[in-house]
This record gives structure tokens, sequence and C-alpha cells, in this order.
């Protein structure tokens, strides 16, 4: 799919928009948002995808986080603009942002779902590894990008303001 770059800091403010239309009002409020106050977001792993006439379709953001002290990345929220969903672009940016969190040599991925979608791109439960609450322990789910990455990693899932 063409039509990918990394997000800019120019494109914060339009890929904020979009949030604010793809999910409910309150989704600042979540346990994940806590994670991500005053920490930047993994910049290279951060993609909007743009059609042809430069309107933005989809956009996603990674962020780093600690868990029991160990690195990993907190991928979401993830996004598609209402009249492009069905056409593949959410699962599109999830497999861009694997490819190049793989490609960049990071471990592990962690993201707050539905086991049933996320599923097929290989995230499984974690056991053990705790977000702040009111979170589903169900829908706390890794993608170790290295054999065993998620082998032994157990805790609460912490900011990383490094």
């Amino acid at each position: 799919m063409d039509g990918t770059a990394t997000e800019r800091a120019d494109d914060w403010w339009e890929v904020e928009a979009l949030y604010d239309l793809c999910f409910a009002p309150g989704r600042s409020a979540l346990s994940s948002y806590r994670l991500r106050e005053g920490v930047e977001p993994v910049a290279g792993l951060c993609i909007v995808w743009r059609d042809a006439d430069g309107i933005l379709g989809g956009a996603i953001r990674v962020w780093p986080v600690r868990v029991g002290g160990d690195r990993a990345l907190l991928v979401g929220p993830v996004a598609v603009h209402p009249t492009r969903q069905g056409e593949g672009l959410g699962a599109f940016l999830i497999r861009t942002v694997i490819d190049r969190a793989h490609a960049a040599g990071e471990p592990r991925l962690l993201l707050v779902g539905d086991a049933p979608y996320y599923s097929r791109f290989g995230f499984e439960r974690l056991e053990g590894v705790e977000m702040p609450p009111p979170t589903n322990p169900d829908r706390v789910l890794g993608l170790a990008l290295e054999e065993g990455a998620w082998a032994g990693i157990r805790g609460e899932v912490t900011r990383d303001a490094d």
C-alpha cells in the first residue's frame, strides 16, 4: 500500500483529530494514556497513511514502556478513518510497525486489544504482565520479535521516560 510515511511533528494534531473521530471522547482517560504522559513516542515507528490527495486515512503510534524493568514497545493507538475502514489499512499499519520494530532490533511488542483480531499478527495473551487498572488482563497481548523475548518477563507496565 503506497502512502505510508513516518509521522512528522506537523502531523501531530491531524493524527489527534483522527483519534478523536475514531475513539470515545474519554480515550485519554484510559490507563494506557498514563503510560504515554511525558514520554516521547518512538519516532521511527509512528506511521501515517495518506491517500494520493494527501488526506490522512490511518495512523499508528508506538511508545516505550517498562515491564518489570525490561523494555517493551506499547503499540497503539491505531486508527483508520471511517471512510477507509474495511480496506485492510489497519492490518497494513500493524504489519508495518512489526516489520520496522523487528528491523530496528526491538525484542518485544505489547498492546491492549482483542486477542481474536491481534492473534493473526502473532500477538498472544501475556501472563503476569500487569497494565495499570482497570485493564482487563485478557486484553494484554504481546509479540516476541526475537525467540523467547517474553520469557520470564513479568510485572507492572510502567512509563519509560528515558
